[in-house]
C-alpha cells in the first residue's frame, strides 16, 4: 500500500490529537494558578495539552474536510474510553502485601487511585463537552468558511474555537459541578476558563498560519474548498502534489475561488 503525503499528514495528525486528548484528561486533575493585580486564577494543568487539539481540529477541517474531522473525534472518543477502561481495570486489581510495608518506597495504592481512580463524575462531564464542543467546533468552521467562500482562516479557526469552547466550557462545568459545595463558584470558574480559551484561541491564529503555510508550501498538501452547500469540491490532482480527497462530489456549478488565507 502506497501512503503519500496527505496520507501520512492525516495518521500524524490524528494521532497527535488522541495523544494530547487522553494526556490532557489523565493530568487535568493537577491544578495551576495565575495571581495577577491580586486576582488569582485556577485553571487545570489539561489546558498545557488541549491548545494542540484546537490547532488540530482546525488543520484536518481545512485539509480534509468536516468528515474527517468528525472521524478523528470519534477515534479520540473511543481511545479516551479505551484508556479509562484500562485505568479502571488496573485500578481494581489487588496490591501485594509488601507494597503496604513503611519502608516501601515505590507508588502506594492510595497514591496511586489518587490520581488514576478520580471523580466519575468530572470524567463523564469531560467526555461529554469534548463531544459536545468538537462537533460545534467542526460545524462552525464548515458554516464560516462556506459563508466567507473559504477565504479569511482567521475567521473561521478562531471563531469555531469561540463558539465550540463556550459550550465545552458551560457542559463540562454543569456536568460536574451542579449541585455540589462548588455550586456558587460556578459563574466565576466559568468566567475564567473561557477567558483562558479566549486568549489561547488568539493566541493560536499564527501558528495556524504558520502550519497552514509549512503544510500547503513545504508538503505540497492543498487545502480543500467548499461549494455554495458546504460540501468539499473534487479536484482533479496536479502533478508533484498530493490528490485532494474525495469526500464528497462537487455538483457543475460552484464557487472555485482561490482558498489562501487571507
Amino acid at each position: 500500500m502506497h501512503f503519500d503525503r496527505r496520507t501520512q499528514l492525516f495518521v500524524v495528525l490524528a494521532a497527535t490529537f488522541v495523544a494530547c486528548f487522553v494526556v490532557g484528561d489523565i493530568i487535568g486533575g493537577k491544578l495551576l494558578e495565575y495571581v495577577n493585580w491580586n486576582v488569582s486564577f485556577v485553571l487545570s494543568a489539561g489546558m498545557v495539552a488541549f491548545p494542540v487539539t484546537f490547532l488540530i481540529t482546525d488543520l484536518l477541517n481545512e485539509f480534509y474536510g468536516h468528515k474527517a474531522a468528525r472521524f478523528v473525534t470519534w477515534v479520540g472518543f473511543g481511545m479516551a474510553i479505551l484508556s479509562f477502561s484500562i485505568i479502571a481495570v488496573t485500578v481494581a486489581l489487588p496490591w501485594p502485601e509488601f507494597t503496604r510495608s513503611p519502608g516501601y518506597g515505590g507508588v502506594t495504592e492510595s497514591a496511586f487511585d489518587l490520581v488514576f481512580a478520580s471523580s466519575r463524575r468530572i470524567l463523564v462531564a469531560s467526555m461529554c463537552a469534548y463531544l459536545i464542543g468538537q462537533f460545534a467546533d467542526i460545524a462552525t468552521f464548515r458554516l464560516l468558511k462556506r459563508i466567507a467562500r473559504n477565504r479569511y482562516l482567521w475567521l473561521r479557526a478562531t471563531g469555531s474555537t469561540v463558539v465550540s469552547q463556550l459550550i465545552d466550557t458551560l457542559v463540562v462545568t454543569l456536568v460536574a459541578w451542579w449541585g455540589t459545595d462548588n455550586h456558587a463558584r460556578m459563574p466565576s470558574m466559568i468566567a475564567t476558563s473561557y477567558a483562558m480559551k479566549l486568549l489561547i484561541a488568539i493566541g493560536l491564529t499564527p501558528l495556524i498560519y504558520a502550519g497552514h503555510a509549512i503544510v500547503e508550501r513545504a508538503l505540497g498538501i492543498q487545502p480543500v474548498k467548499l461549494d455554495n452547500r458546504g460540501e468539499v469540491i473534487v479536484e482533479p490532482s496536479r502533478p508533484g502534489t498530493a490528490l485532494t480527497p474525495a469526500v464528497a462530489s462537487a455538483p457543475d456549478t460552484v464557487d472555485q475561488r482561490s482558498s489562501s488565507p487571507s
